[in-house]
């Protein structure tokens, strides 16, 4: 076969590397959300509606990332709403039945959290048991932690007030503060979600533990016989997944001082609904960090523009499990055209 036949050396076009993108689909689908709704909802384009919509789909979107990066290595995560909940819930009664420096309480509901993470990911390794039950199993204890131990504590389902607390200013200021920019103003969880985004992509295409994750999702044996250290790789995964469950966990407590033992539950879904819309496979090895911020973009542009169009918010659900089937058929389209076309 001559050089200019052999397929390594030829050269893929501008439009068949944009369509082979995981993300592609639902870019696609992204746009049209917002155009829809630009002409269905009066004041969708205002600024402050924007800010909102943002805020929205950065809460979304800083769990999206990591558990974005977990299903490209081919694993998933059912605890991670309830997690959010438990690493609020540590910091606010640490620092209060401690009297101690807010600042101390997050720094333990950190460890505790990362503690959460590397436990769900050396169960996984050492049991071989599927994520699904692992991760299911400490949700469950999870949930039954957070409301016990918070009615054992305060002697009610929330926890006490600390915002008097020395440190409080400060850790709200980077966990739950506004920023203005060009005269609008924006939550400082959308900063969070782009650093983590833009973090999350330099590793996956970057580095050599990007090229690791992919491996591993793609297939976990055929990654081990090539050298690839799938353990460390998908204990590192689900203690990304606990990084994330922490900050959002910070920006609940010092957001709204006071924390609902039972909030969370359910929360694990939407997080893998952003990720899947983004085009990560549920099989794993195929997926980006930019998908799962375009999916919970997604999803913040129609929780909050069903509310600007002053549509019935019981519909909601709905029009989620249909933006779910639609951005997984397109994007399983678009990656069969692309692979049609190489």
């Amino acid at each position: 076969m001559s050089a200019t036949t052999d397929e390594r050396f030829l050269r893929t076009s501008s439009p068949r590397r944009l369509l082979s993108r995981p993300e592609f689909g639902s870019v696609v689908g992204a746009m049209a959300v917002f155009l829809f709704f630009a002409f269905a909802a009066d004041g969708f384009l205002r600024a402050a509606s924007l800010s909102t919509v943002l805020y929205a789909a950065s809460t979304i979107g800083i769990m999206a990332v990591p558990v974005a990066l977990l299903m490209i290595g081919g694993e998933f995560d059912l605890s991670a709403g309830v997690l959010v909940t438990s690493s609020a819930l540590v910091s606010s009664m640490f620092s209060y039945q401690m009297t101690a420096n807010a600042w101390v309480g997050v720094g333990v509901s950190l460890l505790v959290t990362l503690a959460v993470g590397a436990f769900n990911g050396f169960m996984l390794t050492r049991t071989k048991l599927p994520s699904f039950i692992i991760t299911l199993g400490t949700f469950l204890m999870l949930t039954g932690m957070n409301l016990g131990f918070t009615k054992l504590i305060s002697g009610t389902v929330s926890t006490k007030s600390i915002s008097d607390m020395e440190g409080f200013p400060s850790a709200r200021a980077v966990f739950a503060s506004t920023l203005t920019v060009g005269g609008v103003t924006v939550k400082i969880t959308v900063l969070w979600w782009l650093v983590l985004v833009a973090l999350a992509s330099w590793i996956l295409l970057r580095t050599r533990a990007g090229n690791w994750i992919f491996a591993v999702g793609g297939g976990k044996e055929a990654a081990r016989a090539v050298g690839v250290p799938v353990d460390r790789t998908r204990i590192g995964l689900y203690m990304g997944v606990a990084l994330g469950a922490w900050i959002s966990g910070q920006h609940l407590l010092f957001s709204y001082d006071v924390v609902q033992s039972g909030e969370g539950v359910g929360n694990e879904l939407i997080y893998i609904i952003a990720a899947v819309i983004g085009g990560c496979l549920i099989t794993g090895g195929h997926g980006s960090a930019v998908g799962s911020a375009v999916g919970a973009l997604l999803f913040g542009m129609t929780s909050k523009g069903i509310v600007f169009a002053e549509w019935n918010p019981d519909w909601f659900k709905f029009f989620l499990g249909a933006m779910l089937l639609l951005a997984t058929l397109l994007n399983a389209w678009v990656r069969k055209r692309a692979e049609a076309t190489t």
